[in-house]
């Protein structure tokens, strides 16, 4: 019985360690903070993981033996090279992988909100099965995959009729067939923020940040914030494309603290401090497992938008003191 009740505690355990809290290192601000600098940020705010959306060498190169865990994008403008030969793809994962000792890769994520319309789209499933193959060549031990948005999805509301848009199912289906076959998450940026921007008349503001509200009823499930709702209709989605087994990692979560219908700093500090503290136990239709979670973004982008509210994500200013309170504990 004992060792029982200790290898519960042990996967209590290792669940929680899972949820660790990641931030996503964006880079179009001017001023920012060196990557060396960054780096440091992180480890003294006990951030140990990140995602960066293309290849930096200097990034990378601060990033080595520090024990941070990485999701590294391969941005759009190198798909269609990556997709258009093996050769290609072994080089871009020698050069900007295979090179860099010391940095933890968790995954490649192939394209960041890829659409069926855009011309990436045509070639995203080539490119993943390239940089897979590279990745796997190389002897790395590297999970592969993309990262889809909520307009991927239709019939959200209840969370339980999610299903794939007409459009993206068809795009869809080879990837989530591949990552069934490797065991790899689907990554979603999941922004509580925009449904309720689009929505304000109908949803309110409670929940979406994860403050008390009456509870949405899904038989059997009950939703108590916009999170969940929104990663369930997902999971839900997935079920019904055959994708039912695949854990789904949030790659991007935040809420802009300036620039639109109810951004202010005390709302994005409301949702980020709650969503830290949320993910550590999971959604009604996965209880108990901890949800791997990206907060976007460390810093704001100045240098993105319009919209305005593009620019002001970030939850430290340039000279890296903290725009508001975070617990990343």
């Amino acid at each position: 019985m004992l060792l029982i009740l200790l290898s519960l505690l042990m996967a209590s355990f290792l669940d929680t360690t899972a949820a660790q809290i990641g931030v996503c290192y964006g880079m179009s601000g001017d001023p920012r903070p060196s990557p060396s600098d960054v780096v440091a940020l992180y480890k003294r705010r006990n951030i140990q993981r990140m995602r960066l959306y293309a290849p930096d060498a200097d990034a990378l190169n601060a990033l080595r033996n520090s024990d941070i865990e990485l999701i590294l994008d391969v941005p759009k403008t190198d798909l269609e090279r990556v997709a258009s030969s093996q050769a290609e793809a072994d080089a871009w994962v020698q050069n900007n992988v295979k090179n860099y000792d010391g940095v933890r890769f968790r995954y490649i994520t192939v394209g960041n909100e890829v659409k069926p319309s855009e011309s990436a789209g045509s070639i995203l499933f080539q490119a993943m099965q390239n940089i897979d193959n590279a990745v796997s060549g190389a002897g790395l031990a590297i999970k592969v995959s993309t990262s889809i948005d909520m307009g991927a999805t239709t019939d959200t509301y209840p969370p339980s009729n999610g299903r794939f848009t007409d459009e993206y199912k068809n795009f869809l289906q080879p990837v989530i067939e591949f990552l069934v076959s490797k065991q790899s998450p689907l990554l979603l940026n999941n922004y509580p923020y925009f449904s309720y921007k689009d929505n304000m008349n109908s949803i309110p503001l409670e929940y979406a940040l994860f403050k008390p509200t009456p509870v949405v009823n899904d038989d059997p499930y009950s939703y108590t914030n916009l999170f969940d709702a929104n990663l369930d209709a997902v999971y839900a989605a997935l079920e019904k494309s055959g994708g039912g087994s695949l854990e789904i990692v949030v790659s991007e979560s935040g809420w802009p603290t300036e620039g639109g219908a109810g951004t202010s700093v005390e709302n994005a500090m409301t949702y980020v401090n709650n969503l830290i503290q949320h993910v550590k136990g999971g959604t009604p239709r996965k209880p108990g497992k901890a949800i791997e979670t990206y907060i976007f973004a460390m810093f704001d982008e100045n240098q993105k938008g319009p919209p305005e509210l593009e620019k002001f994500w970030g939850m430290f200013l340039p000279s890296q003191q903290p725009k508001y309170d975070v617990n990343f504990s």
